[in-house]
């Protein structure tokens, strides 16, 4: 996510870092090279004047201080502007209606249908219901059915027109105690006029607590386009950009607020239905400035504790074996994609994680016996050629793998104890 902007602050960083003193021939400078940064980042235009134009009043005046580099100064400013543009405060999608109405918004190919499920997946203790509003694309309804059951979320759908369909759906939600309805209505390719008539019918008459735009990040100044447009003909309450795990450039996400005058809910990183995070101003421009986001890694992997707490048991114990390497590898892989967990690391943001490594790791353990795995010191050499087959892999690879859990087990005997107390393993 933005990395082709997070390269061009890094670069940044390194030269401000640099100076020695700040005047304004170092401003200057650096306002330049700023400007450039966020235009080829695809921000909208006046968005960027505006940035410069206000970071330029606060720059000029900063306050001498011997005990902090003129750089890091600069940078703080950097972040605080971000910070501003970006939104300032978080805003949360609280429904309090019973039941409450969410009705998603876009154009064909944004991630609509998808982030309705997601939107579900992140609601389910409300028991949700999914409502496809869209009787020009039965396969937009099939989608959205399908979606549902992944989502373990009610479905409804009918041939009626899409306000007599969103009505029902009501209806049919008190029926089965649904607190949450999510109205996926029609897409188009383009906005026009019938859409917007239909959009602002559903929003007359159903009064849905939330309406909310769902844009594609990596369309860019579009998705912002798109955003205003809707807002000033229909009316928005915020919105959803989807695809950022794709977006290298960010534009998208740094315009949005300022340009359509809405408010971020969510972010779409991935294909999964809890690849939802939401949009925290802070944490965003913590990672474009290349500088992590621990605490959106510590809520991904709160879920996770409990298992963690009973390897780091063992590991103090020294009885960590292949069994808890595979358990410990599974449960990573469904955090996500690995690069988008090393992004959140400070410093890490462009860190190469080769991901197959880990799928052939996995492959190997999944290609032994489970007493193998309890007891890898009685794999021997037709044992390794038969685990090789079975993976897909060479004898080398289980070697290298064998080595490097030994090594690995040697270390964790000798100071797992220490490493346990001091709260180091596996935390």
């Amino acid at each position: 996510m933005f990395e082709t902007l997070i390269d061009q602050f890094q670069i940044l960083k390194r030269k401000v870092l640099g100076y020695g003193r700040v005047t304004k021939k170092e401003i200057d400078e650096f306002l330049k090279d700023l400007r450039i940064t966020l235009l080829s980042a695809d921000v909208n235009y006046k968005v960027v004047k505006r940035f410069i134009n206000d970071l330029r009043g606060k720059l000029e005046g900063l306050p001498i201080d011997r005990s902090i580099r003129p750089g890091e100064m600069i940078l703080a400013a950097v972040y605080r502007e971000l910070v501003e543009i970006l939104g300032k405060e978080p805003a949360k999608l609280t429904p309090k209606r019973s039941p409450s109405i969410i009705n998603l918004i876009g154009l064909q190919g944004t991630g609509k249908t998808t982030s309705a499920g997601k939107l579900a997946h992140q609601f389910r203790s409300l028991q949700p219901i999914l409502v496809a509003l869209d009787n020009k694309r039965p396969a937009a309804k099939e989608q959205l059915r399908r979606i549902a059951q992944r989502a373990n979320a009610h479905f409804y759908t009918s041939d009626s027109d899409p306000v007599m369909i969103a009505s029902e759906a009501v209806k049919e939600a008190e029926r089965i105690g649904s607190k949450l309805i999510i109205l996926d209505t029609a897409g188009r390719l383009h906005i026009d006029d019938e859409l917007v008539i239909e959009l602002v019918e559903i929003k007359e008459k159903l009064k849905p607590e939330y309406n909310i735009i769902v844009v594609d990040g990596m369309t860019g100044q579009d998705a912002v386009i798109q955003a205003k447009t809707f807002h000033e003909r229909v009316g928005l309450d915020g919105a959803i950009i989807t695809k950022l795990d794709g977006d290298a450039r960010g534009g998208a996400a740094i315009s949005l607020r300022s340009v359509a005058r809405i408010p971020i809910y969510y972010i779409g990183v991935g294909e999964r239905l809890d690849d939802l995070e939401a949009f925290y101003p802070d944490r965003i421009a913590q990672r474009i400035l290349g500088l992590g986001d621990v605490r959106t890694l510590i809520e991904k992997t709160e879920p996770l504790r409990a298992e963690a707490e009973v390897v780091r048991k063992k590991v103090a114990k020294g009885e960590f074996d292949l069994e808890d390497l595979l358990s410990q590898l599974k449960a990573i892989k469904r955090l996500g994609p690995i690069r988008n967990l090393v992004a959140m690391i400070p410093g890490m943001a462009k860190m190469d994680v080769d991901e197959k490594e880990l799928v052939r790791i996995e492959a190997i353990i999944n290609s032994m016996t489970p007493k193998e795995r309890r007891h890898p010191e009685i794999i021997d050499g037709s044992r390794k050629r038969r685990i090789a087959k079975g993976s897909g892999t060479r004898v080398e690879d289980i070697n290298q793998l064998l080595k490097q859990y030994f090594q690995l087990k040697k270390f964790m005997k000798r100071h797992g104890r220490d490493l346990m107390r001091r709260g180091i393993v596996i935390r």
